[in-house]
């Protein structure tokens, strides 16, 4: 069972007898290692828990605790607080302290703000300071930072990658908060929203112009913001796969009384394993598992260039992109070396990946 974070090209165990079996466990970013996220690597494993829904063992909600936490008005600010307190808050909030990551997300609200006013606490694009006590990254999830957010009427909740069902706590935080997410990231997000309209899709606006516009709109009219908290107030989750992903998971999520996902997992093969042993005992083959493409899918990083004034030069284009064009080269020599079934040294490997 190896760790994708941890995962590098001496992980492998070679030779690789037919029946032994490798598993991979990535709950992660692609940003933290790129080759995972090609076939070439991917389709070494046989059993997988990542982020997609496809995987053997579905991460997607890792990091949601349950419906009631959605459900629940703990934070929930009043709408007529909300607009009361507009004479010294934006309408829009942002914190984030991982600065130009492959989604480009900072490119984005930077050119966002020139439209609409933005409190910015993190350190990219910072304009507003939290409070000494809170400016730890490890304070996201304090309470004195829960009841801060929740003042405003409205989060911008951008992933660092864009990666179908690759979803985070910049989501969920929000929704458990009440307060509607202004959301970029997983191109599949409308399969896991709460209800229909509980959040705004940037991906449904052509330009961060007239997304800044609908805020504006939905800032000035109570009975169209109204509309994307209603689920929160009436407590009704109506989202049917969200819901059975919950109820069907064999793992909890800060939940001493459930197994975590990494014991989930290790349980999950370990079964898979044994079955296949009684199997062959049997007389009978074993059952093959094998991952495929669909278990870790992301595009290749792409830039946001609004007008001629956009920077031309960017850590998108300096690293992110070339880091993935690299990594496609690695997977490929990787998956050539692992095919032979010979151990092999960096030097090899590295000759392959660089070879004209």
């Amino acid at each position: 069972l190896l760790l994708g974070t941890d995962f590098n090209i001496n992980s492998l165990p070679l030779p690789r007898k037919a029946h032994h079996d490798w598993a991979l466990f990535h709950e992660e970013s692609p940003k933290n290692n790129y080759k995972l996220f090609h076939e070439p690597v991917v389709t070494l494993f046989n059993y997988t828990a990542t982020f997609s829904r496809h995987s053997h063992l579905p991460l997607t909600t890792q990091y949601l605790e349950g419906v009631e936490v959605l459900k629940s008005l703990r934070y929930l600010v009043p709408l007529r607080s909300k607009n009361n307190l507009r004479s010294r808050l934006a309408p829009l909030v942002y914190v984030q302290s991982d600065c130009d990551p492959p989604s480009d997300r900072d490119s984005y609200v930077r050119e966002l703000m020139t439209y609409i006013e933005v409190d910015s606490y993190g350190e990219c694009l910072r304009n507003k300071d939290l409070p000494q006590q809170l400016k730890n990254p490890a304070s996201m999830d304090a309470d004195g930072f829960y009841r801060i957010i929740a003042q405003y009427k409205f989060i911008l909740a951008f992933e660092n990658a864009v990666c179908d069902d690759y979803i985070t706590e910049k989501f969920w935080r929000p929704l458990k908060l009440g307060v509607v997410p202004v959301y970029y990231g997983s191109p599949s997000i409308a399969d896991w929203l709460p209800s229909n309209r509980s959040a705004i899709l940037v991906s449904e606006f052509a330009h961060p112009r007239e997304l800044a516009s609908y805020i504006r709109q939905l800032d000035h009219d109570d009975s169209l913001y109204e509309a994307y908290i209603e689920w929160k107030l009436k407590g009704e989750v109506s989202n049917r796969r969200l819901l059975a992903a919950l109820r069907e998971r064999k793992w909890g999520v800060q939940d001493v009384r459930q197994d975590n996902y990494i014991d989930a997992f290790e349980c999950m093969v370990c079964s898979k394993v044994w079955d296949n042993i009684r199997l062959r005992e049997k007389g009978l083959p074993p059952k093959r598992w094998q991952a495929d493409v669909m278990h870790l899918s992301c595009p290749e990083p792409a830039v946001f260039a609004f007008s001629p004034l956009a920077p031309r030069r960017s850590s998108l284009r300096e690293m992110w992109i070339p880091s993935f064009e690299q990594s496609k080269k690695e997977a490929q020599a990787l998956r050539w070396l692992v095919d032979r079934n010979k151990n092999f040294s960096a030097q090899e490997f590295w000759a392959l990946v660089f070879k004209d």
